[in-house]
């Protein structure tokens, strides 16, 4: 019992105060998504509210935050389209056909990330290199800035021109008064969460100063939505119906599908890993694959936008001391309550408060440590390190974490393939030794057959794989293929010292060449190990 309420919290204060804070971030966020979606703010709020219990309670670890996110409302937005295009060519009695096909796409969604949890494969977050992980979070930092200078715009412009005069310097001021808040309050006192600290004072001054500034309302209503009031998405009533909209559609459906689950696992695994190493504790991949699955399900059931880990929000989150599962409750329910019960006041919030909140969770994402060891790593990482960060400005998370890892593998292969040596020397009998050393894999195999010359060497070969590996399905036909060349020209070839593993693999691939592989003989190190132990004794 004692376990499960420190999982639940360690400091109720933190987390719940903390909540709050990630709660007036999500709205606008959430308000954000849906308009890039082309769906109403309502479902990305709902969406959001759901993502985030769900998650909360059940998710990889406690503290990280899920939510309607960017990344996936980009993918969302073609078919969401192309679904109200279909509509309007159908006479069946129901409205906005894309964001309907949107709720059936979650279940598959979700339904693709609980077989992901389920057959474990939340652990290969693990095997993200470091390279990637600051590339990552530098792109990360720069998108999130970005993604903010919008708010700076007029949108009277259609959001093209930037704010004038008084407009932007107020703008600006109330956003490094945001910042000036957050920087210097823990000087002073941790106790009180610097972030909701700042936007509760913000708001004040721009309220009983009656300053015409960008709020929350405002920007829903000149967005095009209608505010933050309304009720709760209603299950669909007319699945069958609906499904038969699909005729012709199923590709669509299906491969959105899998690219919104491809981007919500790595988005999320990434969100845990970064968590993972700000916090010094490990969460469950596999958990949150399940627990993000059947989030994005019950969004699909019952009308919200889906979604994923939030990678600002969790900073948010734990940078205001929320650690344990109450904090992503809090700030769950607080959502929830913003929209049933206090829109009116939420509206209010200037815009200016939450943009100095992301700002600072910018300075406090970006790597600042890759420009100092930038000239100090590998070529190839530090290559690695700005590619991902430039394709996480270009394209999205998910596609830049991808060829980040595409890229390392790369390298790692090229790298391996030119390690791999071959000792040569003549026995006194005449045989020739070949004594292998490296990694025998398929980037390394042409340099391997490079070392020998099977027409010049005598009748007698022994390959000694004593200080070798063979790794793969390459490796075991380039030894197939050397011996059989060999063998071709009438002369012997004995293998020596393969490892078991390597042996079945062979074998099972060329019964014939058991003649050939020499069994009884041991490794030689292990005789100056055992006469070293015996004279000790």
């Amino acid at each position: 019992m004692k376990k499960l309420i420190l999982n639940i919290t360690v400091n109720p204060k933190n987390d719940i105060l903390s909540g709050l804070t990630v709660a007036l971030a999500l709205v606008p966020e959430a308000v954000a998504f849906s308009f890039v979606a082309g769906i109403d703010p309502l479902v990305g709020l709902y969406g959001a509210f759901m993502m985030g219990i769900v998650t909360a309670v059940f998710g990889g670890r406690p503290g990280m935050i899920s939510g309607a996110t960017g990344a996936m409302a980009v993918v969302m937005v073609h078919m969401i389209q192309q679904g109200n295009q279909v509509g309007l060519t159908l006479d069946i009695p129901i409205e906005n056909l894309g964001l309907q096909w949107l709720f059936i796409t979650l279940l598959f969604v979700g339904g693709i990330q609980i077989l992901a949890g389920v057959f474990k494969l939340g652990k290969f977050v693990r095997l993200i290199p470091h390279p990637v992980m600051m590339g990552f979070v530098n792109g990360l930092a720069i998108v999130i800035f970005l993604s903010q200078l919008g708010l700076f715009k007029d949108t009277g412009t259609g959001g093209t021109d930037w704010l004038q005069g008084a407009e932007m310097w107020t703008m600006v001021g109330l956003v490094l008064l945001t910042m000036g808040i957050m920087f210097g309050l823990p000087k002073l006192t941790k106790k009180i969460p610097a972030a909701l600290t700042a936007i509760i004072v913000v708001a004040s001054i721009t309220i009983f100063g009656n300053l015409d500034v960008g709020t929350v309302g405002s920007f829903i209503i000149e967005g095009g939505g209608t505010g933050l009031e309304g009720s709760l998405p209603t299950f669909q009533n007319q699945i069958f119906g609906l499904f038969s909209t699909l005729e012709g559609h199923w590709g669509l459906i299906l491969s959105t599908a899998v690219i919104l689950a491809a981007v919500g696992l790595i988005e999320s695994l990434m969100t845990l890993n970064l968590i993972d190493e700000i916090t010094e504790t490990r969460g469950s991949g596999n958990r949150e694959c399940v627990a993000q699955g059947g989030a994005n399900i019950l969004n699909g059931l019952f009308g919200g936008m889906g979604g994923c880990a939030m990678i600002g929000q969790s900073l948010i989150n734990v940078d205001s001391g929320g650690r344990g599962r109450l904090s992503g409750i809090v700030a769950a329910l607080a959502l929830l309550a913003f929209v049933l019960f206090g829109a009116p006041l939420i509206e209010q919030v200037p815009l200016a408060a939450l943009v100095g909140v992301m700002f600072m969770v910018v300075i406090g994402t970006f790597a600042w440590s890759s420009f100092r060891i930038l000239n100090k790593i590998p070529v190839s990482d530090a290559i690695v390190l700005i590619a991902v960060s430039a394709i996480t400005v270009w394209q999205d998370l998910a596609i830049a974490v991808i060829a980040g890892v595409i890229i390392s593998a790369l390298v790692f292969a090229w790298k391996n393939a030119t390690m791999i040596r071959a000792r040569k020397h003549i026995k006194e009998d005449g045989t020739k030794i070949y004594e292998i050393w490296g990694p025998l894999f398929f980037g390394s195999t042409q340099n391997f057959n490079a070392k020998f010359d099977a027409k010049n060497d005598p009748d007698n070969i022994e390959i000694d794989f004593i200080e070798s590996k063979v790794s793969d399905h390459s490796g075991i036909e380039a030894i197939k293929n050397i011996t059989n060349k060999y063998l071709g020209l009438g002369k012997k070839v004995k293998l020596t010292h393969l490892s078991p593993d390597c042996k079945i693999l062979l074998l099972k691939a060329e019964p014939e060449l058991e003649k050939i592989i020499e069994s009884s003989i041991e490794d030689p190190r292990y005789h100056v190990v055992t006469d070293m132990m015996d004279s000790e004794v």
